[in-house]
């Protein structure tokens, strides 16, 4: 089976090995002659930057970079890279990266032309109305990981550094013009990146499969997800190079983010707010949730995740399913609790207060109370 294809989304996906050798025609497609490439630190440096700003260069479209992003990037991050890309003079945007990067280059590319603060746009009710759409910047999206989906987003996480809480910003136009994926730029990922951005695009299957709003369309891609997930994370986790497992496992980020528009859940309701407040990788904060969350919402879940073992050749039903979820983690390096991830002496409730008031928890499945939500948080602690 070849693993190169194009798809519409309706953002133009250009899947396979090699196709980062495309990014000047992608940027030509979107409409951008003088793109600005967002990235976050880590990779500012790494060879394949390098090579894209290369093409970029080669190709008449200049080389110019942002890479002053942090991992879980902020208000400070956005505001210095729209100066750059507003002093520079571009007029679109090449976000590059994992979801940190990706998060911020999209958001570069919203705010340079608004006259509103960033906050102005938080995904409250109709909130993202009161952007000036005909200002929003094009961006051509490259994935670097295979976890978040942003790239196939409509929508950025951006922390707010001063109450430490995590936001989302919303806008139909945050959605990439166009998008490669190529699975040869995670070749290089360190195993623990591999495995912690794995089971993020594992988590938003479960939980959007989980979810009890109707979109039987989301339904079926996450049931299909968790499958990818389950049988290639391991492999491209044993072996970076293995190009096969890689290509599908960035299938299934992306699928992941298509899934939750059907809802997330309790494990990212509780991941948000101990990311912003102690900086874990949230992929992998939400690995460690998921095994207290699922029993959480047993009550609710339990046929449904029975229908999904079953797919996915699990024996056991719903508690085979936990099983091989804990022996996934295992597996994989993931911490069986969030103080073995570094969350020591945490603010319950504050963290308490923050699941409560993410967007994530109108998709649990089972209604999350003050109560309920600080003895879910005990037990993933």
């Amino acid at each position: 089976m070849s693993l190169i294809a194009n798809w519409s989304y309706p953002t133009a996906i250009r899947f396979g090995a090699g196709r980062i050798s495309e990014i000047a025609g992608a940027c030509h497609s979107a409409g951008i002659k003088k793109p600005l490439l967002v990235t976050d630190r880590g990779l500012a440096d790494m060879d394949i930057t390098h090579k894209t700003l290369d093409l970029l260069e080669a190709a008449g479209l200049g080389r110019a970079i942002f890479a002053d992003v942090d991992p879980n990037p902020n208000e400070k991050n956005a505001a210095a890279g729209v100066q750059v890309y507003n002093d520079g003079g571009h007029d679109g945007v090449v976000a590059f990266g994992g979801g940190s990067g990706l998060d911020l280059g999209k958001l570069v590319a919203f705010l340079a032309g608004q006259s509103r603060p960033l906050w102005d746009f938080e995904d409250i009710g109709d909130w993202w109305t009161r952007a000036d759409a005909d200002a929003i910047a094009p961006i051509v999206a490259v994935p670097t990981t295979a976890g978040t989906g942003s790239e196939v987003g409509r929508a950025s996480v951006i922390t707010n550094s001063e109450t430490q809480e995590k936001k989302i910003i919303f806008h139909p136009k945050f959605l990439p013009a166009v998008v490669i994926c190529d699975p040869e730029l995670t070749v290089g990922m360190p195993k623990h990146i591999t495995a912690g951005t794995g089971l993020d695009a594992f988590a938003h299957c479960v939980e959007a499969f989980c979810s009890p709003h109707y979109h039987p369309m989301s339904h079926g891609i996450a049931l299909e997800g968790m499958r990818l997930v389950k049988d290639y994370l391991p492999r491209a986790y044993a072996d970076g190079t293995d190009l096969e497992a890689r290509a599908h496992m960035m299938s299934a980020a992306a699928m992941g983010a298509t899934a939750f528009q059907k809802g997330l859940g309790a494990i990212h309701a509780l991941s948000h707010p101990i990311g912003a407040m102690y900086h874990t990788h949230h992929g992998t904060t939400n690995a460690v949730c998921m095994p207290a969350v699922l029993q959480f919402n047993k009550p609710a879940i339990k046929d449904v995740m029975a229908q999904a073992a079953n797919y996915l050749g699990i024996a056991g039903g719903f508690d085979g399913f936990c099983a091989h979820v804990d022996e996934m983690n295992a597996s994989l390096g993931i911490p069986k609790t969030l103080t073995a991830l570094g969350v020591t002496d945490p603010d319950i409730d504050r963290i308490v207060a923050g699941a409560l008031s993410d967007p994530s928890t109108g998709g649990n499945p089972v209604e999350m109370t003050k109560e309920n939500t600080r003895a879910l948080l005990l037990a993933c602690l």
